[in-house]
């Protein structure tokens, strides 16, 4: 029996499948919907963080290390997600990744992962998960941003995706609904994560930070997002934002973009430093992990590169 969108949506006794899992929005959003009930299945490529989190939830949880960036880890994923649970009825599309770099002088290995991760690592993720929100007339949240519609300059890679993820949800909406399933699309503004703290700690997001409002310069309470996610959730919502000012600027989305380009273009200088800063000749531009981004900036050196693309592990 279909379900109405004005019906809550109770996630006790049912399976949640996460990606991005080991820190962050992805780490938060387990913790928030296992204490709601739901049994969780916490996917990502940090093993030993994903471990750590499921023995911290204890029953009704399993982690599960694979890239989603590769189908046929996903879908394994997916296939023990479902051996332990019996099936999956909400799936969180969350994996992001972050690299500081202009398009023209980024390495073009970091916008590649960015692309192949940000974009196309969602779309595995729904092909992967699809058939079981099918089977469940479920709900799928994909993690977009206020990126997908504020396209600021050193971060185009991200821009991209964003805004393709957003297209890419609005499409599956369309297709999934004859069957009862609901696919939602979450847009967040700066949100006090790992990836949000080692961006602004760059010099050339300092810089850029300086032209923007102050209610968009301090992050938001990570809880926000999670209050955001666990209310779409509920209301198998088509579109989820935090903090409450993104709605707004979803809504005046026209008008958006060619005020943020005045606004930085303004001050021509302060933008011409910051992608000077950002050129890998500068020999400024922090390390960035290669499968993680900058948001691998703020772990201890010995815990860098620990991810694995040996054959992946499910434990619960």
């Amino acid at each position: 029996m279909s379900r109405t969108r004005s019906a809550q949506y109770d996630v006790r006794g049912r399976t949640v499948f996460i990606t991005g899992a080991a820190r962050g929005i992805g780490k938060a959003s387990a913790e928030r919907l296992h204490r709601k009930g739901a049994n969780v299945a916490l996917v990502g490529l940090e093993p030993e963080r994903l471990e750590e989190n499921a023995a911290a939830l204890g029953e009704r949880a399993m982690f599960y290390e694979a890239d989603v960036t590769d189908l046929d880890a996903m879908q394994d994923a997916v296939a023990a997600t479902v051996e332990r649970f019996g099936g999956i009825d909400v799936a969180i599309a969350n994996a992001g990744i972050a690299f500081i770099g202009a398009l023209a002088t980024a390495p073009v290995e970091q916008v590649e992962r960015t692309l192949a991760v940000n974009l196309l690592g969602v779309w595995r993720t729904d092909r992967a998960v699809i058939d079981q929100i099918t089977k469940s007339q479920g709900y799928l949240l994909n993690v977009a941003s206020l990126a997908a519609v504020a396209h600021g300059p050193l971060m185009g890679p991200y821009t991209a995706t964003k805004a393709g993820v957003e297209a890419m949800t609005d499409a599956l909406r369309m297709e999934s609904a004859p069957s009862g399933a609901q696919i939602g699309c979450a847009y967040f503004g700066f949100i006090d994560t790992d990836l949000v703290r080692a961006s602004y700690a760059t010099s050339p997001a300092e810089i850029l930070n300086k032209r923007a409002p102050a209610f968009m310069r301090n992050p938001a309470p990570l809880s926000s997002a999670i209050d955001a996610i666990e209310r779409g959730i509920e209301r198998r919502s088509a579109r989820v934002w935090a903090p409450r000012w993104v709605g707004a600027m979803l809504t005046l989305r026209g008008l958006f973009q060619p005020l943020t380009e005045r606004r930085l273009l303004s001050e021509p200088e302060e933008l011409r430093e910051a992608l000077r800063l950002a050129d890998p000749a500068s020999g400024s531009v922090p390390e960035q992990d290669p499968l993680l981004g900058v948001a691998a900036q703020g772990l201890p050196v010995a815990d860098r590169g620990t991810t694995r693309q040996s054959a992946p592990i499910a434990r619960g």
